[in-house]
């Protein structure tokens, strides 16, 4: 008697061991189904709107668990070349496409999310604390070799009353394919006849040869070239303002269109948007730098997500509902997202022109 008593309870451990098994295994496979439910968004490409994605993403998939969005700050070149081949559905770019890549890559989007601008900094030991006001034909003979020394009379002339150490100017520039060296040529060759003439613009430019120039990647790696070279200057994307601050880097006051030298904020970024906006055709491909206006800042932009038109109806779905969000004033677009990266959000009706491109997605 005792004997079937011990074999029930132990046939009675093995079946809770097998029911508890199978609730397990029964967890793993819907766990894993809603895992094989989520919809794949890969966004890769600019380093300046990288920080606002890595912001956004968190924020909207909490709310949208059948999303996954992996981002990657891979430089806007990278970001246009993924979205064309689909090995991205975003890319993220400060430039938009020009006329020749458009005609080559038929049913590509270029849909604004916001407004950006992008810092000049600089690594002067005692000078960091001053804003030194710089110019279009300073820097471009800065970068082009024709002022190689920080007191040179071209920079002297734009700072009366400081005093200029007599050291090489270490020029920093980006070596990827990157949106920021697209706004900031574009900057020189339209205030600087001559660079237009000789270097141009483009997400990558045939930098001059300049003795003791260094070349970095990415936002990240500008910051840090420019951080640990002395007498260094660098152009650097406003949201790695926090990061510039911290290093306790130098930034300049910018001569505008106007002749006004000023610094980049949400006055002189929405400033230089109201003069240049109304210009923004249907498809949204405009450059808006050097901009009229007293109180404009000169190096401003649209931040891009580079997208193909024909995508799988979960990802377009997905495409459609999260750039929807981004551009309204109550998600992505609002002070909490923008002021966190020194962004600007788009005027209402350049949101109207992005939400008509959004509904083109399929």
């Amino acid at each position: 008697m005792n004997r079937k008593k011990h074999i029930t309870r132990v046939e009675a451990g093995m079946v809770g061991v097998a029911l508890a098994a199978l609730v397990a295994a029964g967890a793993l496979v819907a766990s894993g189904e809603a895992f094989a439910a989520q919809t794949q968004v890969l966004e890769t490409g600019s380093t300046l709107l990288y920080p606002l994605f890595n912001l956004w993403v968190p924020a909207y998939t909490e709310k949208h668990g059948d999303v996954k969005i992996t981002t990657q700050g891979t430089g806007s070149g990278t970001g246009i070349s993924e979205a064309i081949s689909k090995v991205a559905q975003i890319g993220a770019s400060d430039a938009y496409m020009s006329n020749a890549q458009m005609k080559a890559n038929k049913g590509i989007l270029n849909i604004p999310l916001a407004i950006s601008s992008q810092m000049i900094n600089y690594n002067i030991p005692g000078l960091n604390g001053e804003h030194l006001k710089l110019s279009g034909p300073v820097l471009a003979g800065i970068y082009d070799g024709h002022v190689t020394y920080w007191d040179d009379p071209a920079i002297a002339k734009l700072n009366a009353g400081v005093k200029l150490p007599h050291q090489q100017i270490v020029p920093v520039h980006r070596t990827d394919g990157s949106g920021d060296t697209f706004i900031f040529s574009q900057y020189l060759s339209f205030s600087t006849p001559g660079w237009s003439k000789s270097v141009g613009y483009g997400t990558t430019v045939s930098w001059p040869a300049v003795q003791g120039g260094i070349g970095a990647e990415g936002n990240p790696g500008m910051v840090n070239a420019l951080k640990g070279t002395p007498y260094s200057i660098a152009y650097i994307g406003i949201s790695f303002k926090n990061a510039t601050d911290e290093a306790k880097l130098g930034e300049a006051m910018l001569k505008n269109r106007d002749g006004k030298y000023v610094l980049p904020d949400q006055k002189t970024v929405k400033a230089a948007v109201d003069a240049t906006a109304s210009k923004t055709p249907a498809d949204e491909r405009v450059s808006l730098i050097f901009a009229p206006g007293a109180e404009s800042y000169p190096i401003i932009n649209y931040e891009y997500a580079i997208v193909n038109t024909e995508q799988s109806p979960d990802v377009a779905a997905a495409l459609k509902s999260f750039f929807t969000w981004a551009i309204n004033p109550e998600g992505g677009s609002s002070e909490h997202f923008m002021q966190s990266v020194g962004f600007v959000p788009l005027p209402p009706h350049i949101a109207v022109l992005s939400k008509k491109q959004i509904a083109m997605i399929h």
